[in-house]
């Protein structure tokens, strides 16, 4: 496998390895995440995620006579909040080179070493899973739900759907990764369904993703095979009648409108399922699909990038009526429709749960995607003529 790109720890675009580790730690309730490294590092995740925080804004004469003191104050600061705490290492300790196991064993806390030069978010996540060593209890009832990110503006939504249709098949809630009692992850459930699959745990026998109506269909089959007590006849069920409101309204818009051109930015399965979702169900032309991370699968074309003169010129050269994407793609070409998928997403209030994953996470795209449609159609009186 090629090395990963260089990762710039002040892109804006998408958050390095260092914000990565701290969003999956952060998810756990009973566990208080500290952040080793100076004021920078510390204030960037803050002020991304929705979770307290703690840091040991490391000064100079620290970085030169050595960081462990100071950590070792702030672990007995933080150590009565919570049950466990975590402490994330990020550039200058790992650039010092120092050794801090001994700090870990004397105050009994998981280390995880995420400087930011490690990769992209994704790249952290999976090494703070990797730390937290999470374990499959072959006894244990019930469906891990994993893909879950603090990061993500569709977390919140995306653990409350997968909830929702496991329980409406029958089934039980395994551990969530990442979010409740981090003791869950050491007592897995055997089977695993994802919300977002680029930030699949690897835990548990994977049955599948939730990110669109034939992938949650497929996912409830394959449990119903493997896992017992699961029915996927409720989930089918309303799978189809939200197939036929979605078909329905479609056709209303396509009988009054053009189809859009679209232009996708995101996390590659996250911008990969949305480009999908239009082309099937409002024909619409994709002008780009540009991904945050590294595409998983060569299934179609996406360009990796988090440059933002190249999102600019892809954007400027396409022409796209219609972006999916965050913030930094709006101010491109304002005149055009907007739906969130990615932070960061500015000048908003985002208070209710959103799910992008299961049934109503597609229900809930092309709302936002057809509603910003006629929008845009309706200010500029461009309908299909009669």
């Amino acid at each position: 496998m090629p090395d990963p790109p260089h990762q710039d720890c002040t892109n804006p675009l998408w958050p390095c390895a260092m914000t990565g580790a701290v969003a999956c730690l952060a998810g756990f309730d009973d566990l208080a995440v500290i952040v080793h490294g100076s004021s920078g590092c510390y204030f960037y995740p803050a002020s991304l995620l929705t979770a307290p925080l703690h840091g040991t804004f490391l000064v100079e004469n620290e970085i030169i006579f050595g960081t462990e003191e100071r950590l070792r104050e702030v672990i007995d600061t933080v150590a009565g909040t919570r049950e466990h705490v975590a402490v994330v290492t990020t550039c200058v300790p790992a650039i010092l080179g120092e050794d801090l196991a001994g700090v870990a064993h004397d105050r009994d806390l998981l280390l995880v070493d995420a400087p930011g030069f490690l990769g992209d978010l994704e790249a952290g996540y999976h090494a703070a899973l990797e730390a937290i060593r999470p374990a499959v209890d072959p006894n244990r009832p019930g469906v891990n739900i994993d893909g879950i990110c603090l990061l993500d503006p569709f977390c919140r939504g995306n653990i409350q759907e997968a909830q929702r249709l496991l329980t409406a098949a029958g089934g039980a809630v395994g551990t969530t990764f990442c979010s409740g009692p981090l003791g869950a992850a050491g007592r897995a459930a055997p089977f695993t369904v994802g919300t977002n699959p680029d930030l699949a745990s690897g835990v548990g026998e994977w049955c599948g993703s939730l990110l669109g109506l034939d992938a949650v269909a497929e996912t409830f089959e394959r449990l119903a095979a493997t896992c017992d007590g699961i029915d996927p006849s409720p989930v089918a069920h309303e799978i189809a009648e939200a197939e036929k409101r979605i078909e329905k309204a479609c056709d209303k818009y396509l009988r009054r409108f053009e189809p859009p051109r679209v232009a996708v930015f995101g996390e590659c399965a996250y911008a990969a399922y949305a480009a999908e979702t239009l082309e099937r169900y409002l024909d619409a032309e994709i002008a780009c699909i540009c991904s945050r991370n590294r595409p998983a699968s060569p299934r179609r074309r996406i360009e990796q990038t988090t440059d933002f003169s190249r999102i600019s010129e892809l954007i400027t050269a396409g022409e796209p009526d219609l972006i999916i994407g965050s913030s930094y793609e709006q101010t491109v070409r304002p005149e055009a429709a907007f739906v969130p998928l990615t932070p960061p997403v500015r000048g908003r209030v985002l208070l209710h749960a959103r799910p992008l994953a299961g049934i109503e996470g597609t229900l809930r795209l092309l709302d936002d995607v057809l509603n910003a449609c006629m929008d845009l159609r309706q200010s500029s009186g461009s309908q299909r003529p009669e």
